[in-house]
């Protein structure tokens, strides 16, 4: 073999070594988010045993969201959820938390965005609180990092939450409790989340508090795996719903909850509806 060919037939080699790497490269990155999923979940289904206490719970959540201008968001989030007692088995038996909560949204970069939120929740009779009212204040200190790419969105959320919660003295307690989310959406018929698009969405999250003692697991509150999908019916209007796995370790017994959760997303609704009626307003001068 000549020296020409000796080059050539290394080009190639160089080639094809570049392809399959790349190939390998996507091949991850497609499926990085279900591995995780996959590893949390195994990994948690080690601390179930027979003495878990199930409970199933239907939830809904609306959420406003208004931009203000190209680096700030401003989003209100107001639901509820219903669940099944120990002493009622039905399941919309019982309104067991309703809350508000406000959200700000600073986006630094194309991938990192901060935000920052004041909730109030109004437990009563929540399981894992206890059967007594128990409300709560909570202030929220959040990063997300955004990994988009051309067919699939991916991002890990982190969180710090403040909580005042009322004990069953009714005295407020202080709590602290940190939450780490991996989520990953990708759109079925479309390369992007726009109107008439199907997508499908799932997460994994781990929350730990100082006050969660849990044998085995120091300091780890819960783990949370949400799984399903959502409908765009115009691009500031869209539906969600999950289904969610929430196990929570207790030396004194482990709970988990099923829940199937409802979504709605409005954006910028009064612009929108400025917008519309502006709209029909002038059609109908111009019908005149």
């Amino acid at each position: 073999m000549s020296i020409h060919d000796q080059m050539f037939a290394g080009f190639l080699e160089k080639r094809n070594t570049d392809c399959m790497l790349k190939q390998i490269n996507k091949l991850l990155m497609d499926n990085f988010a279900l591995a995780m999923l996959t590893f949390f979940i195994f990994f948690l289904s080690f601390f179930v045993n027979a003495q878990t206490r199930s409970y199933s719970q239907l939830g809904n959540e609306f959420q406003i969201v208004r931009a203000i201008n190209d680096k700030l968001a401003a989003e209100v989030y107001f639901g509820g959820t219903f669940s099944n007692t120990p002493s009622d088995k039905n399941v919309l038996s019982t309104n067991i938390q309703r809350y508000i909560s406000g959200w700000m949204h600073y986006y630094y970069s194309p991938r990192w965005k901060f935000s920052s939120s004041l909730a109030y929740y109004y437990n009563k009779d929540v399981p894992d609180i206890g059967q007594y009212f128990s409300p709560e204040w909570r202030l929220s200190l959040q990063g997300t990092y955004y990994l988009n790419k051309t067919g699939f969105s991916l991002l890990t959320r982190m969180r710090g939450e403040f909580r005042l919660m009322m004990n069953e003295d009714g005295v407020y307690e202080d709590k602290y409790r940190y939450r780490q989310m991996l989520k990953y959406m990708k759109p079925v018929n479309g390369k992007v989340l726009r109107k008439g698009v199907v997508y499908f969405v799932t997460s994994e999250e781990l929350m730990f508090k100082p006050s969660a003692k849990t044998t085995g697991v120091p300091f780890f509150d819960r783990n949370r795996f949400e799984i399903g999908g959502g409908y765009l019916v115009t691009d500031n209007i869209q539906f969600e719903l999950t289904y969610i796995n929430e196990f929570v370790p207790r030396d004194n017994g482990n709970e988990l909850y099923n829940i199937i959760a409802i979504t709605a997303t409005f954006n910028n609704p009064l612009s929108n509806l400025k917008n519309r009626i502006s709209s029909l307003s002038l059609n109908a001068r111009e019908e005149d």
